[in-house]
Order: C-alpha cells, then structure tokens, then sequence
C-alpha cells in the first residue's frame, strides 16, 4: 500500500455496525442501459461488476419509485413487487466482488422527459417549468404527495427484498425531492411550502417513512443515506446558508450518511455564507461536526486528487467518471502504481471498460462528457 494515501484505505464503520472495508465510493451515475420492461440488464451487471471489487460501497444508478418519475430512458425500475428479482440480480453482481450495494431511489419530478411520463403528466412542488423549453408541471395535491411518500417506502421494502445493504434517497440534481426544498421551485402556500422550515417538510417526510420501512423489514444492519445538492443558481434558489441548516436537521435523523452532489469537490459556496472563499466542503463538515459521515465528490482523477481531498478531513470519497475511465484505479493507487492510472477516455477500449452501449454512445457524442472526448 502507498503509506501517502493510507487514510482511503482504511476502514470506516456506521454507527449501525456495518463496516466498508475502506473509504471508497462509486458514485452514482445514469447509465441508460436497462431492458425496455425496465429490469437490469446483463451488460449493467457486468459494469458495476467490473467497478465493485476495490471500493467499499456502490451506489447504483437511481431508480424511480412510481410511473410517473422515471427520469432517463432506459432506466431501471422499482415500482412494483415484480422488479424484486432483477434488482436482486445488480444488488449480486456487486456484493460479490465484495463491495455494499445501496440503491439509490428518487422521483424527477419536473426533470422528467415529458416522453417517459403517463399521460404526459409531468408534476411538481408548483408550476415552475425546468427551463424556458420545458413544459410546465402541474403541481401535486396534498394527497398524491403522500402517496409518492408512501412509494417511497414501497420502493425501500423493495430494496429489503432484493439484498440490497441499504438505499440512499436522491434529494439533489434538481429532482423532486429538492423541487421541494427550493425557493425557485416551491411555491406552495401550504404545510409543503413557504418558510424554510416548511420546504424540509416532504424531504424529512420521506427520510421517516424510509427509516420507518427499515425498521419494520429489515434489520440494524441496512443502510439509510441521503443526497443533497447544496445549491443552486436560480434565484430565489438554494443558498449555502440554507442547506447548512438543512443538513444540521438531516444531521440528528439518525441516517448513516449524506452525501454531497458536487461537480467539483474543492468549489466554493456561491451565497448565503460569510466567507464565499471557503469551499463548500468545510462548511459542511464544520456544520455535521462528526454526527454523520459525509460523502464528498467531484471530478476526482488522479491519487493526489484524492489525498487532497481526504486531508479535508472529509470521511468517504466516492469516484464517478474517473471509475469509468479506468476501473483499476482503487487498485493501483492501493498498490502505489499512481503513474499508471488512466485519467482520459480511450475510444477504442469499450469492451475492455465493460461500458453498455448506450452509455458509451453518449460519453463518445457529447463534448466535454469527460476528459479525453
């Protein structure tokens, strides 16, 4: 092991008793590669195969938990009973080269394609469309909101059945969850919107029925995360100020983790906060003070990336497009051959990658998707 990155390595264990052999995480990422029923594909099992054997925990690709969510085509689904044997499969393929396996489970709300939704009815906290192309959502009733709570739980009980170690509830990326708990997106007048106090309303609703589901199916041992996103650019958006007082909430719901969704590990608050040179990262560790490990990521490539980033102090890493672009990374810098790890996208190396077609049609069609295309 290279003795310069040994913090990474080490292990970490929940307060629930569950221990990740070290501090590495494979992030979340879309994939596009389900079968048309929505169940897993073959080719999906294989690429988390291929990125599970070194990292401590993986995070799947999300899954949507009524018909009306489903965010991406071509993704997988957890809306009915039915889809417990599939998810079983992809919760296998990762357990068995040794790492957690945790579904991650959300709704997209105004995010979703109006193609992919029933009926074509897109919905949302309020009327406010995802952007000036978009079309414009119609705003849930009270009762249809407690029945995508409810979905919610279904959709963990679900997670129970298959094997799952434990879900992380998607409240980041501009999905419903955050539809709730932003200003530009919220503007309801009733107990689910107005003060900030109320926009947490239906985030923490969910976070009870999850953990109120875990505690009736499954046992100590199953994992409860939550993603946030810590700002955002609208205005009036999230502010920095506003999700520190988020996350010190979500710091006493007795979740295993949070997880910040971040494009760059090492960015600044924008607003909202005194000191706009401090990054992001410090104000939250400084706000959870220890409660719960925090997730940090963000176009982290290289060894020294990461050392960097753990002196932060930051508990757990997780590697997105870098775990794409080469799925030996955990493995090499372990064994000190940083020199070695691929930081660019080699177009002729699909197959080597264990990368599904859709996937690599979009990382290869689109600009900038990562480095080296």
């Amino acid at each position: 092991m290279n003795t310069n990155n040994h913090d990474m390595f080490s292990p970490l264990t929940f307060k629930n008793g569950v221990e990740l052999k070290n501090r590495l995480v494979m992030a979340p990422m879309t994939h596009y590669s389900s079968n048309p029923d929505g169940t897993v594909s073959d080719e999906e099992i294989s690429y988390y195969a291929r990125r599970s054997k070194d990292v401590g925990m993986v995070i799947t690709a999300t899954t949507y938990v009524t018909p009306n969510g489903k965010g991406f085509p071509n993704q997988f689904s957890a809306v009915e009973d039915n889809m417990v044997p599939s998810l079983s499969k992809l919760a296998k393929g990762i357990q068995d080269e040794g790492a957690k396996a945790i579904l991650q489970i959300f709704h997209g709300g105004k995010m979703c394609p109006l193609s992919l939704v029933p009926d074509g009815d897109v919905v949302s906290a309020s009327d406010i469309p995802a952007n000036s192309e978009a079309v414009k959502p119609r705003p849930l009733k009270e009762a249809e909101i407690e029945e995508i709570i409810e979905a919610f739980g279904e959709t963990t009980r679900r997670a129970i059945e298959a094997g799952y170690d434990g879900v992380e509830i998607h409240g980041a990326n501009g999905y419903l969850i955050q539809q709730f708990f932003s200003p530009y997106s919220n503007r309801r007048e009733d107990r689910f919107g107005g003060s900030l106090e109320k926009r947490m309303t239906f985030p923490l609703a969910v976070i009870d029925k999850v953990q109120s589901v875990v505690a009736e199916h499954a046992d100590e041992s199953f994992i409860v995360g939550y993603r946030f996103s810590p700002e955002e650019p609208e205005t009036p958006g999230i502010t920095m100020g506003e999700t520190l007082k988020f996350v010190d909430v979500l710091a006493e719901k007795k979740l295993d983790y949070l997880h910040v969704s971040l494009m760059s590990f090492f960015s600044n608050a924008r607003r909202g906060v005194e000191d706009l040179n401090k990054m992001r990262i410090s104000y939250l560790l400084e706000t959870i003070d220890n409660r719960v490990p925090l997730i940090g990521v963000g176009s982290i490539y290289t060894a020294e990336d990461a050392k960097k980033a753990f002196e932060t102090g930051i508990p757990l890493l997780a590697l997105g497009r870098e775990l794409i672009i080469d799925p030996d990374w955990v493995e090499k810098v372990a064994e000190g051959r940083d020199d070695e790890i691929i930081t660019e996208i080699h177009k002729e190396k699909q197959e080597e990658l264990v990368v599904p077609d859709p996937l690599w049609k979009v990382i290869i069609h689109t600009p900038g998707w990562f480095p080296g295309v």
